[in-house]
């Protein structure tokens, strides 16, 4: 790798590197001839930059128009068009008294705090918002808001809406069209809403699948992002010149700008220490044919490029977004993601103005903060009078391009409130295509699949008849956590699917998720696989899938001769060599989102045997041969994968699977991790958040907040979005927080190590504070941790060490934990609680009493 690719960081001050990188302004000729020598170091070849050319050209009227409202805003307007507050904490008042030019509503966030509103729910706060937006009292210049929502597969935040394959499962079927086709749905249930702005698509190119996000990317080949890039933007607004932004279209965005899925170790948010040439070639693959699509917004992304943030990277987002390849739309921030440009704060941040972010999106309740201070930065000269114009005429370009001064409150639209469209049937048949497309057939020994419907069928798993669990995350809530079926009306379960299409020829099922029968059937399809998540929740540290329950179940059912067909829902390739060999037939069936009975299409066969829906989809990323064969990707000099990217069975092939290698996996569980994380960013399997009031009613907390009796815990930002909650307790009685599990768990490897925790107490406990780990009735118990919460600074993060050994001497048997952490008191206490894990190698004080 050449020096010029060296982090940046470490050239300390650089007037170069402030200017290249950070968006300062140009004082002087020296000034700007650094800037030029550094953009020369980082970009030795200009043509790695493509000059794209928009399918949606300048309009001379609306260039015209865009002139006359900057000689008309006032500078506190053109300021409020750079900020996108959340939902819960934006009023429509707000909006018309700072001009607010966005609203997004984040995932999970409903009208009311409502996360069954209606359709009618939604669209009533579009028109409000709307309307406030449109006021000109006080001499104001009537602007729309544009509200933006993360429909990343279909318009994923309402009940009822029809929930597509996640992206990896759409890279695996191959099919251009069907992407517009998805495209287009998504944007007429959106519509219904009144929305005006979507929050995708995603254009990642993972290149480590350990990322929680990588069902989030179509495939680790950039030829597929490639192909998918253009059409789904097509799709999402409508292509130029036919019906583009019509009242059945929303404005799409390419997401996230540049290399998310390209970071050191696959984490959230990271480093992606790629050369220039890497950078174009794979990870700007999907952007090149958005842009020419006609994308009309762009999200920077948190991670950094060579250590320097992309929210606050001039070079990227304007010399080569917005200048060489030609972008003319907007570029908006992520979720408070111009915080951690070096030198910022959630509320302050030139630098990212100045770096070529046009919208701030600023989620927490103190963002009239930041709409001061960038005031106030422009009034002062840090941001300058051309800069704020510049991106003032952005937003107001696509905002005219989507005809959103015409188009009239949300309610006066085509589509709007017509609640029809959500999950109408043919978007449900498009859903349904994808399924049967997308699903990968690894192994298929004696020709087992399809199978007959008149066969003695058993439907078994924990995935069999769970919606929400084969939907994974970003579905209705922002982790995909907390769902029942029930909330997705209209939806279909694999199992149901399937029960549905034997019951119509004459065959029988019956589902046990334990995998018990009465009656021996003659084949057992097995529905299991990860659990939801979403980002920075779903990051792993290695690929081997880990389910001791459903391993067990398949040996079992085969050891009864009964022959079983293993149904994987995933995010990503895993490494499952001892699922696959438990199986006679393996399908990856992906995360296939609300229509579960497409499922169903492919694995039974006509009444007759003969095929009814084939196999289509082949892996859009390598599978993994062992846990720790990351990153894999095709191409690789050493590529050896289990199975090889472009791999999938079709059921003319005759193909006998010999049985795979375990040893890979049984070193891999061998080995103890130095940490077991409890609580990292979310709550980690298998325990779960639970609260407990004086008189023992139970809560379990399934989303990112709760209430029960006298404790309240709720989410907290403290490094990332959500990461850290929130415990309050008002006094009124004892209460406890607990992370639990349902089986017990053996931390006896740990014996000599600790229990690690970071807490920031904003109120000292009132009372005495237990700390309480156990195993059962009779079978645990607890220390104080009153003097270590008294001993924290008020308002500081502060680490805490407890030593396993402190809990042993109260008869708590390490072996079998069922609690590792519990907290009570019956006094007021007002903390927070942040990456709760057990550490082996840590060093822990005396026991306290």
């Amino acid at each position: 790798m050449s020096n010029f690719y060296k982090p940046l960081t470490a050239v300390a001050c650089s007037l170069a590197v402030l200017v290249a990188l950070s968006g300062c302004e140009k004082p002087s000729h020296e000034t700007s001839a650094a800037a030029s020598s550094v953009e020369a170091q980082l970009s030795p070849e200009k043509s790695l930059w493509p000059r794209i050319e928009s399918a949606v050209k300048k309009d001379p009227a609306i260039e015209a128009k865009i002139t006359e409202l900057l000689s008309q805003l006032s500078l506190e307007q053109k300021v409020g068009q750079l900020i996108q507050p959340e939902l819960r904490h934006v009023t429509p008042q707000d909006v018309t008294q700072y001009s607010v030019g966005a609203v997004l509503n984040g995932g999970g966030s409903f009208p009311d705090e409502n996360k069954h509103a209606k359709v009618e729910d939604w669209l009533a706060l579009a028109d409000a918002f709307y309307t406030a937006s449109m006021s000109t009292e006080g001499g104001r210049i009537a602007i729309p808001v544009m509200w933006g929502t993360d429909a990343v597969h279909g318009h994923n935040n309402i009940i009822g809406a029809t929930l597509f394959p996640h992206n990896i499962g759409l890279g695996a079927a191959r099919n251009p069209e069907l992407i517009q086709q998805i495209g287009a749905a998504t944007a007429a249930e959106i519509a219904v809403t009144g929305i005006d702005w979507s929050f995708a698509p995603t254009l990642a190119v993972v290149r480590d699948d350990r990322w929680g996000r990588t069902y989030e990317s179509y495939s680790e080949d950039p030829a597929v992002v490639r192909a998918y890039g253009g059409v789904m933007v097509k799709g999402l607004q409508g292509a130029a010149g036919d019906g583009f932004l019509s009242e059945r279209h929303v404005v799409a965005t390419a997401k996230h700008f540049l290399a998310d899925g390209g970071t050191l170790g696959g984490v959230d948010r990271g480093n992606a220490a790629i050369s220039e040439e890497e950078l174009v070639r794979i990870h700007n693959a999907g952007y090149e044919t958005a842009l020419a699509a006609g994308a009309q917004t762009v999200m920077a992304s948190f991670n950094s490029w060579q250590d320097v943030k992309l929210h606050g990277h001039k070079y990227l987002l304007t010399d080569q977004l917005k200048h060489t390849m030609g972008f003319d739309g907007f570029v908006v921030g992520d979720w408070n993601g111009h915080a951690f440009v070096s030198g910022c704060t959630p509320v302050s941040c030139a630098e990212a103005i100045n770096a070529g972010l046009d919208i701030f999106m600023a989620p927490d309740a103190n963002w009239k903060e930041l709409y001061h201070n960038t005031l106030a930065q422009v009034k002062s000269g840090e941001i300058s009078m051309a800069r704020l114009d510049d991106a003032v005429a952005r937003i107001l370009r696509v905002k005219l391009r989507a005809g959103l001064f015409e188009k009239g409150v949300p309610s006066s639209r085509e589509l709007a409130g017509k609640r029809e469209v959500i999950g109408a049937p043919e978007h449900r048949a498009i859903a349904r295509q994808a399924v049967r497309e997308s699903i990968v057939l690894l192994k298929n020994n004696q020709q087992v699949l399809p199978v007959k419907p008149s066969a003695k069928i058993l439907v078994a798993g924990d995935g069999a008849d769970d919606i929400g669990k084969q939907s994974g995350g970003w579905s209705i809530t922002w982790q995909g956590t907390g769902n029942t079926n029930a909330d997705f009306p209209g939806g279909s379960s694999i199992y149901k699917g399937i029960a549905d299409a034997v019951t119509a020829a004459g065959g029988s099922v019956a589902l046990s998720v334990d995998g018990s029968y009465q009656q021996k059937p003659d084949v057992a399809f097995v529905v299991f696989g990860e659990d939801p998540y979403a980002e920075m929740q779903g990051d792993v540290n290695q690929l081997a899938y880990k389910d001791s329950t459903n391993l067990a179940l398949l040996k079992k059912l085969k050891a009864d001769g009964i022959k079983v067909v293993s149904l994987f829902i995933t995010g990503r390739p895993l490494w499952t060599n001892e699922f696959i060999n438990a199986s006679d037939a393996f399908a990856v069936v992906w995360l296939p989102g609300s229509e579960g009975v497409g499922v169903a299409d492919v694995v039974l066969a006509k009444a007759d045997g003969s095929v009814n829906i084939d196999l289509k989809g082949t892996l859009p990323f390598s599978w993994p041969s062992s846990p720790t064969q990351t990153p894999l990707n095709v191409g690789d000099a050493d590529y050896q994968p289990q199975f090889p990217y472009g791999f999938g069975l079709r059921y003319g092939d005759k193909t006998e699977t010999a049985l795979l290698d375990e040893t890979a996996g049984q070193l891999a569980a061998s080995a103890t991790p130095d940490s077991l994380p409890i609580f990292n960013q979310r709550v980690m399997n298998p325990w779960q958040l639970v609260l407990l009031d004086h008189l023992n009613n139970m809560a379990p907390v399934t989303t990112s907040s709760g209430t029960l009796g006298a404790v309240t815990v709720s989410s907290l930002d403290y490094k990332v979005q959500e990461d850290a909650r929130r415990l309050q307790w008002d006094g009124s009685a004892n209460a406890s927080v607990s992370f639990a599990a349902t089986e017990r768990n053996d931390l006896s490897a740990y014996a000599s190590g600790a229990l690690v925790f970071d807490v920031k107490v904003d109120s000292k406990p009132s009372a005495d504070v237990r700390l309480g780990m156990f195993c059962g009735s009779d079978c645990g118990g607890d220390i104080a941790l009153t003097p270590s919460l008294n001993a924290a600074a008020p308002g500081e993060w502060t680490s805490i060490t407890i030593a396993l050994e402190c809990f042993a001497q109260k008869r708590v048997k390490l072996d079998m934990v069922l609690t590792p952490f519990t907290l009570s008191t019956s006094g007021t206490l007002d903390m927070s609680l942040y990456n709760l894990r057990i550490d082996k190698n840590a060093k822990a004080p005396a026991c306290p009493e």
